[in-house]
């Protein structure tokens, strides 16, 4: 099929505005010339109407940097919305295959903060986490965010949860090595007894991570070996969201 000249510049303009937002660093004409293999004069007039409605902009070296609308848009929007908007088909998805409660969460200071649910397939089981404040240590999301630096450990000994298993804080600092390791945190009666959590991150362009995804129920559901499984699967869709993000796995 052949592709319409109009169409084939907005996709050209597309593809250069890409590399530009999602380079860690300033792009130089040459790199952008390199990387799509355009003539430098198609390049140079793609970049030019870019700049022209502030989708990209020179800095004072002449290297291409993401323009002025990108911080009209950040400052006018939340972006927690965004990132809502933009995970929400995959935990739709964790929900189905699962059938139990699906959670997205972000870390704000000290506090793990749900913005999103899917409600369990079960009468037991379906609760609603939203407006829930736990120990971040003893649920899986948390543990996520602890492992990859989202949030920082606080000092002195680990609070009891009221109606879970004690957590020392050696074995909390072995679970997170594990995190990294795996990739998925699991969190088993920690918080309460009979519950169990998985939760897996979600990473930024730059590796950072903004979000975790998590799964819940009882173990009257959920063995060990399935939990594992879970985890696997939601590191997985997890990964799907990052790289929506502009993350790419490490190898």
């Amino acid at each position: 099929m052949t592709v319409p000249a109009g169409s084939q510049a907005v996709d050209r303009a597309a593809a250069l505005l890409g590399l530009v937002v999602e380079s860690g660093e300033p792009r130089t004409f040459t790199s952008l010339v390199d990387e799509l293999g355009l003539a430098k004069s198609t390049t140079s007039r793609l970049l030019q109407a870019l700049e022209r409605n502030r989708l990209v902009r020179r800095d004072r070296a002449g290297s291409f940097r993401p323009g002025p609308l990108f911080a009209i848009y950040a400052t006018q929007h939340d972006t927690t919305q965004d990132l809502l908007e933009l995970s929400q088909p995959v935990l739709d998805e964790i929900s189905e295959y699962t059938g139990e409660t699906v959670n997205l969460a972000v870390p704000r200071g000290e506090e793990v903060v749900q913005i999103a649910q899917v409600d369990s397939d079960y009468m037991i089981g379906a609760t609603n986490w939203l407006d829930v404040s736990v120990p971040p240590h003893c649920s899986a999301l948390g543990k996520v965010f602890y492992a990859y630096r989202a949030m920082a450990l606080p000092d002195g000994d680990l609070p009891d949860p009221p109606r879970g298993r004690p957590l020392s804080r050696r074995r909390l600092e072995r679970d997170l090595a594990e995190v990294t390791r795996r990739g998925w945190a699991l969190a088993w009666e920690e918080l309460e007894e009979g519950l169990v959590a998985v939760a897996a991150p979600v990473h930024t362009r730059d590796g950072s991570v903004v979000a975790a995804v998590s799964v819940s129920g009882p173990t009257t559901r959920i063995t060990k070996a399935d939990a594992a499984r879970i985890g696997a699967r939601l590191a997985t869709d997890a990964r799907s969201v990052s790289a929506q993000l502009g993350y790419k796995t490490r190898q």
